[in-house]
Protein backbone atom coordinates (compact mmCIF):
# COMPACT_ATOMS: atom_id res chain seq x y z
CA UNK A 1 0.00 0.00 0.00
CA UNK A 2 2.96 1.92 0.54
CA UNK A 3 3.94 1.79 -2.61
CA UNK A 4 1.46 2.05 -4.33
CA UNK A 5 0.78 5.91 -2.45
CA UNK A 6 4.58 6.59 -3.34
CA UNK A 7 3.93 6.19 -6.99
CA UNK A 8 0.47 8.17 -6.88
CA UNK A 9 2.12 10.69 -5.31
CA UNK A 10 4.86 10.38 -8.08
CA UNK A 11 2.47 10.23 -10.72
CA UNK A 12 0.30 14.13 -9.27
CA UNK A 13 3.97 15.53 -8.94
CA UNK A 14 4.72 14.79 -12.89
CA UNK A 15 1.23 15.77 -13.94
CA UNK A 16 1.58 18.91 -12.06
CA UNK A 17 4.89 19.91 -13.63
CA UNK A 18 3.87 18.64 -16.82
CA UNK A 19 0.99 21.10 -16.81
CA UNK A 20 3.03 23.90 -15.59
CA UNK A 21 3.16 27.59 -17.30
CA UNK A 22 6.36 28.46 -18.69
CA UNK A 23 7.29 32.06 -20.17
CA UNK A 24 9.39 32.72 -22.73
CA UNK A 25 10.54 36.27 -23.45
CA UNK A 26 11.63 36.85 -27.13
CA UNK A 27 12.24 40.19 -28.73
CA UNK A 28 9.77 40.82 -31.70
CA UNK A 29 12.42 40.44 -34.38
CA UNK A 30 13.77 36.75 -33.55
CA UNK A 31 12.53 34.29 -36.13
CA UNK A 32 10.62 31.07 -36.58
CA UNK A 33 13.44 29.24 -35.51
CA UNK A 34 14.04 31.05 -32.61
CA UNK A 35 10.70 31.18 -30.60
CA UNK A 36 8.31 28.64 -29.21
CA UNK A 37 4.56 29.60 -29.44
CA UNK A 38 2.21 29.54 -26.38
CA UNK A 39 -0.70 27.91 -27.21
CA UNK A 40 -3.61 26.61 -24.87
CA UNK A 41 -4.31 22.63 -24.19
CA UNK A 42 -8.07 22.34 -24.27
CA UNK A 43 -8.01 19.21 -21.91
CA UNK A 44 -6.18 20.62 -18.63
CA UNK A 45 -7.40 24.08 -19.08
CA UNK A 46 -3.52 25.28 -18.45
CA UNK A 47 -1.22 27.78 -21.20
CA UNK A 48 1.78 25.09 -22.32
CA UNK A 49 4.37 25.57 -24.18
CA UNK A 50 5.09 22.61 -27.35
CA UNK A 51 8.74 21.70 -28.21
CA UNK A 52 10.87 24.43 -29.22
CA UNK A 53 11.55 25.08 -32.47
CA UNK A 54 14.40 23.57 -33.74
CA UNK A 55 14.31 24.15 -37.49
CA UNK A 56 17.68 24.09 -38.96
CA UNK A 57 19.69 26.04 -41.69
CA UNK A 58 22.80 26.06 -42.56
CA UNK A 59 24.71 29.75 -42.76
CA UNK A 60 25.06 31.40 -46.20
CA UNK A 61 27.62 34.22 -46.91
CA UNK A 62 25.68 36.04 -49.95
CA UNK A 63 28.52 36.14 -53.30
CA UNK A 64 30.59 39.86 -53.09
CA UNK A 65 31.01 42.07 -56.03
CA UNK A 66 34.19 40.37 -58.07
CA UNK A 67 36.53 42.17 -60.27
CA UNK A 68 36.88 40.74 -63.90
CA UNK A 69 40.97 42.06 -63.86
CA UNK A 70 40.85 39.92 -60.52
CA UNK A 71 38.58 36.82 -60.54
CA UNK A 72 37.97 36.70 -64.83
CA UNK A 73 36.12 33.93 -64.15
CA UNK A 74 32.82 32.57 -62.12
CA UNK A 75 31.67 29.08 -61.70
CA UNK A 76 28.89 27.21 -60.32
CA UNK A 77 26.97 24.38 -60.48
CA UNK A 78 23.62 24.68 -61.70
CA UNK A 79 20.49 24.12 -59.19
CA UNK A 80 17.22 23.20 -60.02
CA UNK A 81 15.83 22.48 -56.68
CA UNK A 82 13.12 24.72 -55.52
CA UNK A 83 12.16 23.26 -51.74
CA UNK A 84 13.68 27.40 -50.16
CA UNK A 85 10.58 28.79 -52.18
CA UNK A 86 7.86 26.83 -50.63
CA UNK A 87 9.53 26.85 -47.59
CA UNK A 88 8.89 30.72 -47.29
CA UNK A 89 5.73 30.57 -48.83
CA UNK A 90 4.84 28.34 -45.81
CA UNK A 91 6.38 31.34 -42.98
CA UNK A 92 4.68 33.89 -44.95
CA UNK A 93 1.41 32.29 -45.37
CA UNK A 94 2.13 30.86 -41.02
CA UNK A 95 2.29 35.16 -40.60
CA UNK A 96 5.82 33.96 -39.87
CA UNK A 97 9.05 36.32 -40.26
CA UNK A 98 11.43 33.97 -42.90
CA UNK A 99 14.79 32.99 -41.24
CA UNK A 100 17.74 34.68 -43.59
CA UNK A 101 19.55 31.47 -43.97
CA UNK A 102 16.34 29.43 -45.46
CA UNK A 103 16.57 31.86 -48.22
CA UNK A 104 18.01 30.50 -51.28
CA UNK A 105 17.56 33.05 -54.32
CA UNK A 106 18.69 30.65 -56.59
CA UNK A 107 15.73 28.62 -55.58
CA UNK A 108 13.22 30.78 -55.74
CA UNK A 109 13.53 31.79 -59.28
CA UNK A 110 13.90 28.26 -60.49
CA UNK A 111 10.25 27.63 -58.67
CA UNK A 112 8.89 29.34 -62.03
CA UNK A 113 8.98 28.08 -65.57
CA UNK A 114 10.00 30.68 -68.22
CA UNK A 115 9.22 30.77 -71.83
CA UNK A 116 12.27 29.31 -73.28
CA UNK A 117 12.98 28.00 -75.96
CA UNK A 118 13.11 23.91 -76.54
CA UNK A 119 16.34 22.93 -77.68
CA UNK A 120 16.82 22.22 -81.52
CA UNK A 121 20.75 20.42 -81.52
CA UNK A 122 22.50 17.63 -80.62
CA UNK A 123 22.08 19.04 -76.54
CA UNK A 124 19.76 18.42 -74.62
CA UNK A 125 19.44 22.07 -73.42
CA UNK A 126 18.97 25.44 -75.31
CA UNK A 127 21.04 28.45 -73.84
CA UNK A 128 19.44 31.79 -73.52
CA UNK A 129 20.67 35.40 -72.31
CA UNK A 130 19.28 38.42 -71.77
CA UNK A 131 21.09 42.10 -70.69
CA UNK A 132 19.26 44.62 -68.86
CA UNK A 133 18.84 47.41 -66.10
CA UNK A 134 18.90 46.47 -62.43
CA UNK A 135 15.78 48.08 -60.30
CA UNK A 136 17.22 48.03 -56.86
CA UNK A 137 20.85 49.67 -57.56
CA UNK A 138 20.24 52.70 -60.59
CA UNK A 139 23.56 52.03 -61.90
CA UNK A 140 24.41 48.74 -62.08
CA UNK A 141 22.83 45.83 -64.61
CA UNK A 142 21.51 42.38 -64.64
CA UNK A 143 22.11 39.78 -66.83
CA UNK A 144 19.58 35.92 -66.94
CA UNK A 145 21.28 33.04 -68.33
CA UNK A 146 18.81 30.59 -68.74
CA UNK A 147 18.46 26.58 -69.41
CA UNK A 148 15.90 24.77 -70.76
CA UNK A 149 15.83 21.04 -70.44
CA UNK A 150 14.76 18.75 -73.43
CA UNK A 151 11.01 17.84 -72.83
CA UNK A 152 10.91 13.55 -73.04
CA UNK A 153 7.05 12.10 -73.81
CA UNK A 154 6.31 9.65 -70.83
CA UNK A 155 6.24 6.73 -73.35
CA UNK A 156 10.27 7.75 -74.49
CA UNK A 157 11.58 7.46 -71.46
CA UNK A 158 13.28 4.64 -70.03
CA UNK A 159 12.00 2.25 -67.01
CA UNK A 160 12.54 3.37 -63.84
CA UNK A 161 13.95 1.55 -60.48
CA UNK A 162 12.55 3.65 -57.59
CA UNK A 163 13.40 2.94 -53.99
CA UNK A 164 11.48 5.00 -51.23
CA UNK A 165 13.00 5.59 -48.22
CA UNK A 166 10.30 6.79 -45.84
CA UNK A 167 11.25 7.81 -42.16
CA UNK A 168 8.63 6.89 -39.92
CA UNK A 169 10.11 8.29 -36.73
CA UNK A 170 8.21 9.35 -34.03
CA UNK A 171 9.38 12.96 -35.22
CA UNK A 172 7.23 12.22 -38.50
CA UNK A 173 3.71 11.78 -36.28
CA UNK A 174 2.38 14.94 -37.43
CA UNK A 175 -0.42 15.78 -40.17
CA UNK A 176 1.71 17.59 -41.85
CA UNK A 177 4.40 15.01 -41.94
CA UNK A 178 3.43 11.33 -42.70
CA UNK A 179 -0.62 12.01 -43.70
CA UNK A 180 1.20 14.34 -46.01
CA UNK A 181 3.85 11.96 -47.64
CA UNK A 182 1.40 9.09 -47.84
CA UNK A 183 -1.20 11.58 -49.80
CA UNK A 184 1.78 12.81 -51.72
CA UNK A 185 2.96 9.07 -52.50
CA UNK A 186 -0.72 8.71 -54.07
CA UNK A 187 -0.04 11.71 -56.87
CA UNK A 188 2.93 9.92 -57.84
CA UNK A 189 2.27 6.54 -57.94
CA UNK A 190 -0.53 7.67 -60.39
CA UNK A 191 2.36 8.29 -62.84
CA UNK A 192 3.93 4.91 -62.53
CA UNK A 193 3.88 2.28 -65.84
CA UNK A 194 4.14 -1.40 -66.06
CA UNK A 195 7.80 -1.09 -66.93
CA UNK A 196 8.71 0.47 -63.67
CA UNK A 197 9.70 -0.71 -60.15
CA UNK A 198 9.00 0.41 -56.56
CA UNK A 199 10.10 -0.19 -53.60
CA UNK A 200 9.78 0.76 -49.83
CA UNK A 201 12.45 0.84 -46.81
CA UNK A 202 11.44 2.45 -44.41
CA UNK A 203 13.61 3.56 -41.06
CA UNK A 204 13.12 4.55 -37.24
CA UNK A 205 14.07 2.46 -34.41
CA UNK A 206 15.51 0.06 -36.79
CA UNK A 207 15.33 -0.17 -40.55
CA UNK A 208 13.34 -2.80 -43.05
CA UNK A 209 11.99 -3.39 -46.83
CA UNK A 210 8.23 -2.84 -46.54
CA UNK A 211 7.74 -3.76 -50.55
CA UNK A 212 10.02 -5.70 -52.74
CA UNK A 213 9.96 -4.38 -56.36
CA UNK A 214 6.74 -4.04 -57.53
CA UNK A 215 5.33 -3.21 -61.15
CA UNK A 216 3.99 0.11 -61.34
CA UNK A 217 0.86 -1.62 -62.61
CA UNK A 218 -0.21 -2.85 -59.14
CA UNK A 219 -0.89 0.48 -57.76
CA UNK A 220 -3.16 -0.86 -55.36
CA UNK A 221 -0.53 -2.92 -53.57
CA UNK A 222 1.87 0.08 -53.54
CA UNK A 223 -0.49 2.30 -52.07
CA UNK A 224 -1.36 -0.02 -49.30
CA UNK A 225 1.94 -0.68 -48.18
CA UNK A 226 2.65 3.38 -47.69
CA UNK A 227 -0.92 3.24 -46.18
CA UNK A 228 0.28 1.00 -43.63
CA UNK A 229 3.16 3.26 -42.61
CA UNK A 230 2.88 4.17 -39.06
CA UNK A 231 5.24 6.88 -37.11
CA UNK A 232 7.28 5.61 -33.97
CA UNK A 233 10.52 5.27 -32.56
CA UNK A 234 13.93 6.79 -33.02
CA UNK A 235 15.59 7.27 -36.25
CA UNK A 236 18.75 5.97 -38.02
CA UNK A 237 18.86 7.63 -41.07
CA UNK A 238 22.12 6.04 -42.11
CA UNK A 239 21.29 2.39 -41.75
CA UNK A 240 18.28 3.37 -44.07
CA UNK A 241 20.73 4.94 -46.72
CA UNK A 242 22.83 2.37 -46.75
CA UNK A 243 19.58 0.02 -47.17
CA UNK A 244 17.69 1.65 -49.57
CA UNK A 245 21.00 2.22 -52.38
CA UNK A 246 22.03 -1.69 -51.67
CA UNK A 247 18.43 -2.43 -52.37
CA UNK A 248 18.49 0.20 -55.57
CA UNK A 249 21.92 -1.62 -56.93
CA UNK A 250 20.34 -5.44 -56.39
CA UNK A 251 17.62 -3.72 -58.46
CA UNK A 252 19.49 -1.45 -60.88
CA UNK A 253 17.88 -1.01 -64.64
CA UNK A 254 20.67 -0.82 -67.62
CA UNK A 255 19.98 2.39 -69.07
CA UNK A 256 17.35 3.02 -66.92
CA UNK A 257 16.30 5.44 -64.42
CA UNK A 258 17.44 4.41 -60.63
CA UNK A 259 16.82 6.60 -57.96
CA UNK A 260 16.76 6.84 -54.09
CA UNK A 261 14.33 8.71 -52.99
CA UNK A 262 14.05 9.93 -49.53
CA UNK A 263 10.76 11.67 -47.65
CA UNK A 264 11.60 12.54 -44.07
CA UNK A 265 11.66 16.03 -41.68
CA UNK A 266 15.22 15.74 -42.01
CA UNK A 267 15.45 14.62 -38.28
CA UNK A 268 17.65 11.44 -38.27
CA UNK A 269 20.98 10.38 -37.18
CA UNK A 270 23.94 9.46 -39.47
CA UNK A 271 27.19 8.47 -37.74
CA UNK A 272 27.88 10.38 -34.89
CA UNK A 273 24.96 13.04 -36.22
CA UNK A 274 27.66 15.32 -37.77
CA UNK A 275 26.81 16.88 -41.50
CA UNK A 276 30.48 15.93 -42.07
CA UNK A 277 29.19 12.06 -41.64
CA UNK A 278 26.49 12.65 -43.61
CA UNK A 279 28.57 14.64 -46.58
CA UNK A 280 30.85 11.54 -46.85
CA UNK A 281 28.17 8.82 -46.66
CA UNK A 282 25.99 10.36 -49.60
CA UNK A 283 29.26 10.93 -51.77
CA UNK A 284 30.22 7.61 -51.67
CA UNK A 285 26.56 6.44 -52.69
CA UNK A 286 26.65 8.69 -55.70
CA UNK A 287 29.37 6.91 -57.34
CA UNK A 288 26.99 3.89 -57.46
CA UNK A 289 24.99 5.27 -60.66
CA UNK A 290 21.76 5.84 -58.34
CA UNK A 291 20.24 9.05 -58.68
CA UNK A 292 18.48 11.16 -55.67
CA UNK A 293 15.29 12.50 -54.58
CA UNK A 294 14.94 14.22 -51.02
CA UNK A 295 11.63 14.89 -50.58
CA UNK A 296 11.01 17.50 -46.99
CA UNK A 297 7.63 17.52 -44.88
CA UNK A 298 6.86 19.27 -41.99
CA UNK A 299 7.67 22.09 -39.36
CA UNK A 300 9.53 23.13 -36.14
CA UNK A 301 12.03 20.23 -36.38
CA UNK A 302 12.50 20.73 -39.76
CA UNK A 303 15.87 20.12 -40.74
CA UNK A 304 16.81 21.54 -44.09
CA UNK A 305 20.51 21.94 -43.64
CA UNK A 306 20.61 18.13 -43.81
CA UNK A 307 18.41 17.92 -46.72
CA UNK A 308 20.22 20.68 -48.53
CA UNK A 309 23.22 18.68 -48.05
CA UNK A 310 21.76 14.96 -49.14
CA UNK A 311 20.80 16.66 -52.42
CA UNK A 312 23.69 18.61 -53.13
CA UNK A 313 26.28 15.71 -52.43
CA UNK A 314 24.09 12.70 -54.01
CA UNK A 315 23.77 13.51 -57.69
CA UNK A 316 20.37 14.84 -56.07
CA UNK A 317 17.26 17.02 -56.25
CA UNK A 318 15.57 18.37 -53.10
CA UNK A 319 11.67 19.97 -52.93
CA UNK A 320 9.90 20.67 -49.57
CA UNK A 321 6.21 19.78 -49.73
CA UNK A 322 4.53 21.98 -47.88
CA UNK A 323 0.78 20.92 -48.82
CA UNK A 324 -0.79 18.61 -51.30
CA UNK A 325 -1.05 21.14 -54.17
CA UNK A 326 2.85 21.27 -53.87
CA UNK A 327 2.50 17.74 -53.83
CA UNK A 328 0.27 17.71 -56.87
CA UNK A 329 3.02 20.27 -58.72
CA UNK A 330 6.04 18.91 -57.89
CA UNK A 331 5.17 14.62 -57.78
CA UNK A 332 2.60 14.72 -60.58
CA UNK A 333 3.04 17.64 -63.09
CA UNK A 334 6.19 17.82 -62.74
CA UNK A 335 7.21 14.36 -62.49
CA UNK A 336 9.32 13.91 -65.49
CA UNK A 337 11.77 16.68 -64.65
CA UNK A 338 11.83 15.44 -61.08
CA UNK A 339 12.51 12.26 -61.62
CA UNK A 340 14.30 11.97 -65.49
CA UNK A 341 17.88 13.42 -65.64
CA UNK A 342 18.40 13.70 -69.16
CA UNK A 343 21.88 15.59 -67.91
CA UNK A 344 24.38 15.47 -65.22
CA UNK A 345 27.36 17.25 -63.48
CA UNK A 346 26.09 20.58 -65.31
CA UNK A 347 28.66 23.14 -65.17
CA UNK A 348 28.65 26.98 -66.10
CA UNK A 349 31.66 29.43 -66.25
CA UNK A 350 31.55 32.55 -67.22
CA UNK A 351 34.01 35.31 -68.22
CA UNK A 352 33.10 38.81 -68.61
CA UNK A 353 34.95 41.60 -71.13
CA UNK A 354 36.55 44.03 -68.35
CA UNK A 355 36.23 46.84 -71.66
CA UNK A 356 32.02 46.52 -70.71
CA UNK A 357 32.44 45.39 -66.74
CA UNK A 358 33.88 46.97 -63.83
CA UNK A 359 32.32 44.71 -61.39
CA UNK A 360 30.05 41.36 -61.52
CA UNK A 361 28.13 39.59 -58.54
CA UNK A 362 26.47 35.97 -58.76
CA UNK A 363 23.20 36.50 -57.38
CA UNK A 364 22.55 33.24 -55.00
CA UNK A 365 23.80 29.89 -55.50
CA UNK A 366 26.43 30.44 -52.91
CA UNK A 367 26.65 26.69 -51.65
CA UNK A 368 27.26 26.01 -55.86
CA UNK A 369 29.82 27.87 -55.98
CA UNK A 370 32.89 25.86 -57.93
CA UNK A 371 36.80 26.84 -58.39
CA UNK A 372 37.34 27.75 -61.76
CA UNK A 373 39.74 24.56 -62.18
CA UNK A 374 36.94 22.50 -61.13
CA UNK A 375 35.05 23.27 -64.47
CA UNK A 376 36.85 20.80 -66.65
CA UNK A 377 37.43 18.59 -64.09
CA UNK A 378 35.34 15.71 -64.36
CA UNK A 379 35.89 14.44 -60.95
CA UNK A 380 33.56 17.30 -59.45
CA UNK A 381 30.09 16.60 -58.94
CA UNK A 382 27.48 19.03 -59.92
CA UNK A 383 23.96 19.42 -60.97
CA UNK A 384 21.47 17.71 -62.47
CA UNK A 385 18.94 18.65 -65.27
CA UNK A 386 15.33 16.61 -65.73
CA UNK A 387 13.24 16.11 -68.50
CA UNK A 388 11.79 19.68 -69.42
CA UNK A 389 13.63 21.58 -66.43
CA UNK A 390 14.81 24.81 -66.76
CA UNK A 391 17.56 26.55 -64.43
CA UNK A 392 18.10 30.85 -64.74
CA UNK A 393 21.11 32.35 -63.20
CA UNK A 394 21.09 36.32 -62.48
CA UNK A 395 24.65 38.70 -62.13
CA UNK A 396 24.43 41.53 -61.46
CA UNK A 397 26.97 44.11 -63.60
CA UNK A 398 28.33 47.00 -62.47
CA UNK A 399 29.47 48.55 -65.91
CA UNK A 400 32.93 50.13 -66.65
CA UNK A 401 32.88 54.05 -66.48
CA UNK A 402 29.99 54.69 -63.42
CA UNK A 403 30.01 54.75 -59.80
CA UNK A 404 28.76 52.25 -57.92
CA UNK A 405 28.80 51.59 -53.56
CA UNK A 406 29.81 48.39 -53.92
CA UNK A 407 33.21 48.69 -55.93
CA UNK A 408 35.60 50.50 -54.87
CA UNK A 409 36.67 53.55 -57.09
CA UNK A 410 40.29 55.21 -58.12
CA UNK A 411 42.60 52.65 -57.17
CA UNK A 412 46.21 53.90 -57.97
CA UNK A 413 47.60 50.46 -59.52
CA UNK A 414 44.51 48.63 -60.75
CA UNK A 415 43.50 50.13 -64.18
CA UNK A 416 40.82 49.06 -66.83
CA UNK A 417 42.67 47.42 -69.46
CA UNK A 418 41.93 48.64 -73.18
CA UNK A 419 40.73 46.20 -75.64
CA UNK A 420 41.08 47.64 -79.06
CA UNK A 421 40.70 43.61 -80.10
CA UNK A 422 37.70 41.89 -82.03
CA UNK A 423 36.12 41.06 -78.82
CA UNK A 424 35.56 44.85 -78.00
CA UNK A 425 31.65 43.99 -78.74
CA UNK A 426 31.66 41.12 -76.26
CA UNK A 427 29.79 41.41 -72.93
CA UNK A 428 30.95 37.96 -71.95
CA UNK A 429 31.86 34.20 -72.97
CA UNK A 430 29.74 31.71 -71.20
CA UNK A 431 30.75 27.68 -71.23
CA UNK A 432 28.79 25.13 -70.27
CA UNK A 433 29.81 21.39 -69.48
CA UNK A 434 27.11 18.48 -69.29
CA UNK A 435 27.85 14.35 -68.94
CA UNK A 436 24.85 12.94 -70.75
CA UNK A 437 23.12 10.60 -67.13
CA UNK A 438 25.25 7.11 -67.70
CA UNK A 439 28.23 8.92 -69.15
CA UNK A 440 31.35 9.70 -67.38
CA UNK A 441 33.26 12.39 -70.15
CA UNK A 442 31.50 15.97 -70.22
CA UNK A 443 30.85 17.52 -73.49
CA UNK A 444 31.85 21.38 -73.42
CA UNK A 445 29.63 24.35 -74.59
CA UNK A 446 30.59 28.15 -75.90
CA UNK A 447 28.48 30.65 -75.77
CA UNK A 448 29.37 34.55 -76.77
CA UNK A 449 26.92 37.20 -75.02
CA UNK A 450 26.80 40.81 -76.73
CA UNK A 451 27.06 43.93 -74.91
CA UNK A 452 23.43 44.51 -76.21
CA UNK A 453 20.97 45.64 -73.31
CA UNK A 454 17.33 46.39 -73.19
CA UNK A 455 15.55 48.95 -71.09
CA UNK A 456 13.51 47.53 -68.19
CA UNK A 457 10.17 48.21 -69.52
CA UNK A 458 11.23 47.06 -72.97
CA UNK A 459 12.41 43.32 -71.46
CA UNK A 460 10.23 40.01 -71.74
CA UNK A 461 7.97 39.59 -68.94
CA UNK A 462 10.18 36.43 -68.05
CA UNK A 463 13.10 38.84 -67.47
CA UNK A 464 11.18 41.50 -65.51
CA UNK A 465 9.27 38.45 -63.10
CA UNK A 466 12.73 36.95 -62.14
CA UNK A 467 14.19 39.95 -61.63
CA UNK A 468 11.23 40.44 -59.07
CA UNK A 469 11.34 37.10 -57.74
CA UNK A 470 15.33 38.07 -57.11
CA UNK A 471 14.81 41.64 -55.51
CA UNK A 472 11.92 39.88 -53.12
CA UNK A 473 14.53 36.71 -52.08
CA UNK A 474 17.31 39.48 -51.13
CA UNK A 475 15.06 41.52 -49.32
CA UNK A 476 14.43 38.67 -46.97
CA UNK A 477 17.84 37.71 -46.83
CA UNK A 478 18.39 41.54 -45.90
CA UNK A 479 21.17 41.61 -48.63
CA UNK A 480 23.40 44.55 -48.29
CA UNK A 481 23.61 45.23 -51.97
CA UNK A 482 20.29 46.56 -52.57
CA UNK A 483 19.65 49.97 -52.45
CA UNK A 484 15.84 49.76 -52.59
CA UNK A 485 13.88 47.34 -50.89
CA UNK A 486 10.25 48.74 -51.62
CA UNK A 487 7.75 46.15 -51.53
CA UNK A 488 5.82 48.16 -53.66
CA UNK A 489 8.26 48.19 -56.21
CA UNK A 490 8.88 44.15 -55.61
CA UNK A 491 5.14 43.86 -56.43
CA UNK A 492 5.03 46.58 -59.28
CA UNK A 493 7.90 44.73 -61.13
CA UNK A 494 6.11 40.95 -60.64
CA UNK A 495 2.38 42.30 -61.84
CA UNK A 496 4.73 43.72 -64.78
CA UNK A 497 5.60 39.62 -65.78
CA UNK A 498 2.74 38.19 -64.63
CA UNK A 499 1.77 36.39 -68.25
CA UNK A 500 2.42 32.81 -68.81
CA UNK A 501 0.75 32.11 -65.34
CA UNK A 502 -1.92 29.70 -66.48
CA UNK A 503 -1.86 27.97 -63.02
CA UNK A 504 -1.38 30.88 -61.03
CA UNK A 505 1.51 30.63 -59.04
CA UNK A 506 3.57 33.98 -60.40
CA UNK A 507 -0.12 35.73 -58.94
CA UNK A 508 0.67 33.95 -55.81
CA UNK A 509 4.17 34.83 -55.49
CA UNK A 510 2.48 38.83 -55.81
CA UNK A 511 0.46 38.23 -52.77
CA UNK A 512 3.42 36.65 -51.12
CA UNK A 513 5.38 39.78 -51.69
CA UNK A 514 2.19 42.02 -50.47
CA UNK A 515 2.15 39.99 -47.13
CA UNK A 516 5.77 40.90 -46.36
CA UNK A 517 6.03 44.62 -45.19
Amino acid sequence: MRNFNFFMMAFLVLTIFSCKKVDYAAEDSADASEIAVATTDSVAGEEYIPEPNTESYAGLEENKFESPLKEPLSTFSIDVDNASYTNIRRFINEGQKVPKDAVRVEEMINFFKYQYPQPDGQHPFSINTEYSDCPWNKNSRLLKIGLQGKNIPMTNLPASNLVFLVDVSGSMDEQNKLPLLKESMKILVKELRAIDKVSIVVYAGSVGVVLDPTSGDNKDEIMEAFDDLHAGGSTAGGEGIELAYKLAQQNFIKDGNNRVVIATDGDFNVGASSDDDMLKLIEQKRESGVFLTVLGFGMGNYKDSKMEILADKGNGNYAYIDNIQEANRFLGKEFKGSMFAIAKDVKIQIEFNPKHVQAYRLIGYENRKLNAEDFKNDKIDAGELGSGHSVTALYEIVPTGVESDYVPSDLKYTKTKKDDSNYSDELATVKFRYKKPDGNKSIEIVNVIADKKKDLESSSPDFKFTTAVSWFGLKLRESKYIANSSSSDIKKLAKSGLSNDPEGYRSEFVRLVDAVN
